[in-house]
Order: C-alpha cells, then sequence, then structure tokens
C-alpha cells in the first residue's frame, strides 16, 4: 500500500505541472530540480542497492511535493521551460550510521550559487531519510526567498589632495590608509550577505583615475563578472580634513545606483577608514 502510495505521488509530482495550472501560478517562481545521485561507500557487506534507490524516490518525490506545496514556486522540467532556480545535490553513505547530504540552489539567470551546503544525518532507514528530508526542504526553501548577494567589484579608494602641499606621486603614508580603507569597505560589504566581492586584482591599473574616467569602470567589471562597480575617492582639504564619496554604477548600463558624500570631517588620515565604512554602511547596506 505505501509503494502505490509513493508511485501515485510521482505520478502526481510530474504529470500535473505539465497539464494543469492553478490560479495564479503563472506569477509563481518556477524551480526545475534534478533528482540527486546517490553514492554507497559504507563497504557493507549486504547490497541495500534497491532499498537506496526505494528511498532515494521518495526523499526526491516529498521534496518536489514540499516546493511544489508552496504557491509562489512551480515545478518545472529546465530552464528552457521558465525555470528562475535549478536545485541539484547528491547523497553519499561513508558508514552503518552516517550519510552526508550536498545540496545547491542556482540562480539560473544570473549563474549564481545562492545556497551551497553540506548537511550530515544519521541512520539509513525510512525514519531517519524522512527526517532528513524535512530539514532538507526548508534549507531549500529558505534559499529559495533570498536574494542572491550583488556581485560588486570594490575599486581601490583614491586620493584627491586639494592641499598646497599636495604632489604628484602618492606618498607611502597615504598608499597605506587608502589600502586600509578599501579593505574595510570591501570587509563590511562582503559581511553583509547583500554583496559578493569580486577580485579586482590589476584589472584597473591601467587607468590613471577611475573616477575621471567617464565611467570606464563598469565596463571594467563587467568583463570581471561582476554586477556592479564601486569607486571612492577620499578628498584631503587639509592635514585634517577631508571628505569620502563613493559612486556605484550596473555594471552592464553604467548607469549610476547609488553613490554617497560624507560632507566635511575632521580627523587624521588614520581616520579616514572609519568614516569610509560608516559611509557605505549607511547608504548601501542599512538603507536596504
Amino acid at each position: 500500500m505505501r509503494c502505490t502510495r509513493l508511485i501515485l505521488s510521482a505520478f502526481l509530482l510530474f504529470v500535473l505541472p505539465a497539464t494543469y495550472s492553478p490560479a495564479g501560478a503563472e506569477a509563481a517562481i518556477g524551480v526545475a530540480m534534478d533528482d540527486f545521485s546517490y553514492t554507497d561507500t559504507s563497504a557493507e557487506p549486504a547490497n541495500q542497492t534497491a532499498a537506496h534507490e526505494r528511498r532515494l524516490s521518495a526523499f526526491m518525490a516529498a521534496l518536489r511535493r514540499d516546493i511544489g506545496a508552496d504557491r509562489r514556486y512551480r515545478l518545472v522540467p529546465s530552464a528552457q521551460d521558465g525555470a528562475v532556480f535549478k536545485v541539484i545535490g547528491g547523497i553519499q553513505k561513508t558508514s552503518t550510521l552516517v550519510q552526508w547530504a550536498k545540496v545547491a540552489v542556482i540562480d539560473v539567470g544570473a549563474k549564481k550559487l545562492v545556497m551551497d551546503k553540506l548537511y550530515t544525518f544519521r541512520g539509513d532507514n525510512d525514519e531517519s531519510w524522512e527526517r532528513a528530508e524535512i530539514f532538507v526542504s526548508r534549507e531549500v526553501m529558505a534559499a529559495l526567498g533570498t536574494p542572491a548577494p550583488v556581485a560588486l567589484a570594490v575599486f581601490d579608494f583614491e586620493l584627491e589632495d586639494m592641499t598646497a602641499a599636495s604632489a604628484s606621486a602618492l606618498a607611502a603614508s597615504d598608499a597605506s590608509y587608502l589600502a586600509e580603507v578599501t579593505s574595510g569597505v570591501r570587509d563590511v560589504l562582503g559581511q553583509s550577505g547583500h554583496y559578493r566581492i569580486v577580485d579586482v586584482g590589476g584589472a584597473a591599473a591601467k587607468a590613471s583615475t577611475l573616477r575621471d574616467c567617464g565611467g570606464c569602470e563598469a565596463s571594467i567589471a563587467q568583463k570581471l563578472g561582476a554586477d556592479q562597480s564601486l569607486i571612492g575617492v577620499v578628498r584631503r582639504v587639509s592635514r585634517t580634513e577631508y571628505t569620502l564619496g563613493f559612486q556605484v554604477r550596473d555594471a552592464r548600463t553604467g548607469a549610476v545606483l547609488a553613490r554617497g558624500d560624507s560632507g566635511l570631517r575632521m580627523g587624521a588620515d588614520y581616520s579616514w577608514k572609519r568614516g569610509a565604512v560608516r559611509l557605505v554602511s549607511d547608504r548601501l547596506i542599512e538603507s536596504q
């Protein structure tokens, strides 16, 4: 009887989404889900292939049922059929009592991982597999409801020295403080969860100053695979006065998405980092 219910459930899951569209389904987000792979490296003497195939089939049917039951989502066969997300995974039995499950959720359009986790669960019976499926389905649902972080290319902050003592070459101390500013801004944005910081390397080395290149940083960021670019400037008014500014562009269109300016601040050079971190936190993180 249990086997009959599983077969019927699987039939409904695979057939109905292709032939039946409830009201409001057109607004639901498409989710494609491949069958998880299964590997047994436990070296147990008994051949449990049939039992594992049955449990994996029940696991996948339940996972599809849980996702499909949420009206925000609809199960589709592939990206060509309108999938916005794709769920993939695999399960490995490592010993008599321990199994691992690797699960990933991919944002198809952005080609980004929005979830990539490894879980462990104990036992290899129907009850342990059911508990694992309940936990995994909750994790997948949470990932589907979380926007993928924006890939952001944060270029090195630049110094615009407006004092009478300014020189053409950047002083070693100024370079050190600017490096601290850039590192601090990258750290706070990366830790926010809203952004994934893209390594810019020496991509902008040929440009003397990005702040004067007419938005060329956007195209550089796009070539690096970023969604957006950020450039920043420290303007030294005097040895104890400075302002901070930044600008974010869409890497594809070059459109300005956000900008911020600190206004006049008081403090020595070592305070640049603190001011820059506060500025981007206020304008880019807390505002979201």
